[in-house]
C-alpha cells in the first residue's frame, strides 16, 4: 500500500493507493476540514472541492464506490448534504452524525475503484462490476419501528429479501456490516437479540459463521430512528474463498458473551486478498475490557489486537487503506490523535465521537485492506 498526503487549504486529504498493472486500482480517501471558522456549508463545498480535485487529478477519474459523510449535528446538516449531493456523484453514499474529533462539522471517507462499472439495482442496492464479481452495498437503512430490536429486525429481514433478489443470501454472499445505533448504552440490547435471532434463522450459528460487523453509536437526521445500517456484499464468491480471524490468544469467540459477528474476515481472490477487521477494541480472551479508564493502555491492546488478528493472514497495519476511530470521551482525542500519528503517520484515518457498545470500552477501531495474493479463484 502507498500513501499520499494533500494539503488542500481549507482541507487536509489522506490517501491509500493500492496500484496494479492488469486490473483494478483501489483508492481509500480522507478528508478532513482543517478551517474550522468555515459553516457547515462552506465546510461541505470546501470537502467537496477537494474531492472532485482529487478524484481527477490525482486519482486518474477513479469511480467512487462507498462513501460515508460523518456530520456533527445530523438533524440540522442531513437535509443541506442532501440538497448538495444532487451536484456531485451521489452514488453509494452513507450519512451518519459521528462527530469528527478535530472540532470541525463534517468529514469523508470515499472508497474508490478504477475499471469498474456502478449501478442501482432493482432490489435497491448499488452495484458495482468487475471481472467475475459483482459487488453490492447498501446504506442509510432504517424504519421507525417501536424500538431498536424491533428496527433491526425489520432491517435485516429487508436486506434479506434484497439479497434473494440478487440471487444471494446473507449466509453465502454478505460480508461486512454496520450497525450504528441511536445512544448504545440503551438501545444495543435490542439490536444483539434481534440481530442473533435473524441470523439464527438464516444458518449464521457459531458453527457455521457470522458476518464481519461495527456495532457503534451513531444516529441519523431523524429522531425516531434507532439504528442505520450500511451492509456489503459480494455475488460471484465461493464460500472457500472467505476465511475468517480469530487471534485465539487474544480474543474469544464473540459468541460467548451473547453477540454474533465475526473478529474479522479475508476474501481471497486470484490477484489479491481484501481484508475486513471489525470494530476492536481492548479485550482479551475471556471476553473482558482490559486496562479500565486508562486510554493509553487501551489504545495499546486495541493495536495488539488488531496486530494479531491481520497476522493470521499475513498482513500487517502496512495493507490498510484506512482506520475509523471511534472514542466515547472528547477529552481523550488529543492523547489518541497523537498516538496514532506518531505511528501511523501515513495511513488515512478520521477519530470520531462515537460511543462504544461497552462504556468501559473508551476507544475503538476499524479497517479495512488490501495485499496482493496469488491463488487459483479467479481475479478481483
Amino acid at each position: 500500500m502507498n500513501y499520499k498526503h494533500l494539503n488542500l487549504g481549507d482541507v487536509y486529504a489522506e490517501i491509500s493507493i493500492y496500484n496494479t498493472s492488469n486490473s483494478a486500482c483501489e483508492y481509500h480517501l480522507i478528508l478532513q476540514i482543517e478551517n474550522l471558522k468555515l459553516n457547515f456549508e462552506q465546510q461541505l463545498e470546501k470537502l467537496h472541492e477537494a474531492y472532485l480535485h482529487i478524484k481527477g487529478d490525482e486519482l486518474n477519474g477513479a469511480s467512487s464506490i462507498f462513501k460515508r459523510y460523518f456530520l456533527s449535528d445530523a438533524a440540522n446538516q442531513a437535509d443541506i448534504l442532501k440538497e448538495k449531493l444532487n451536484n456531485i456523484d451521489a452514488k453509494a453514499c452513507s450519512v451518519i452524525e459521528q462527530p469528527p474529533l478535530n472540532g470541525s462539522k463534517v468529514a469523508l471517507w470515499v472508497y474508490l475503484m478504477s475499471d469498474v462499472k456502478t449501478t442501482k439495482t432493482n432490489s435497491g442496492l448499488y452495484s458495482i462490476k468487475h471481472g467475475s464479481y459483482e459487488h453490492l452495498w447498501l446504506y442509510n437503512a432504517n424504519n421507525k419501528a417501536s424500538n431498536s430490536e424491533y428496527q433491526t429486525r425489520l432491517i435485516f429481514n429487508e436486506y434479506t429479501m434484497q439479497l434473494l433478489q440478487e440471487e444471494c443470501s446473507l449466509a453465502n454472499n454478505c460480508v461486512r456490516t454496520w450497525l450504528f445505533v441511536q445512544d448504545v448504552d440503551n438501545n444495543y440490547a435490542g439490536v444483539v437479540k434481534a440481530r442473533n435471532e435473524v441470523f439464527f434463522t438464516q444458518g449464521l450459528t457459531p458453527e457455521t459463521h457470522f458476518i464481519t460487523s461495527t456495532g457503534i453509536a451513531g444516529r441519523c437526521k431523524k429522531r425516531e430512528v434507532k439504528v442505520n445500517f450500511d451492509a456489503y456484499a459480494v455475488k460471484g464468491i465461493a464460500n472457500s474463498q472467505v476465511k475468517y480471524l480469530y487471534a485465539k490468544t487474544h480474543l474469544n469467540p464473540t459468541y460467548e458473551y451473547g453477540v454474533s459477528f465475526e473478529r474479522g474476515s479475508v476474501i481471497e481472490y486470484g490477484d489479491r486478498k481484501h481484508i475486513f477487521i471489525s470494530g476492536t477494541a481492548s479485550i482479551n480472551n475471556k471476553g473482558e475490557i482490559v486496562h479500565p479508564n486508562d486510554i493509553k493502555q487501551q489504545v495499546q491492546r486495541m493495536w495488539d489486537n488488531v496486530e494479531a488478528l491481520l497476522a493470521e493472514t499475513e498482513a500487517t497495519f502496512n495493507d490498510m487503506g484506512q482506520f475509523l476511530i471511534y472514542l466515547r470521551d472528547t477529552g481523550d482525542y488529543q492523547v489518541v490523535k497523537e498516538m496514532f500519528e506518531e505511528r501511523f503517520p501515513d495511513t488515512p484515518k478520521v477519530i470520531l465521537l462515537a460511543p462504544v457498545c461497552r462504556p468501559g470500552w473508551l476507544v475503538e477501531m476499524e479497517c479495512m485492506g488490501v495485499k496482493q495474493h496469488k491463488s487459483d479463484y479467479p481475479n478481483f
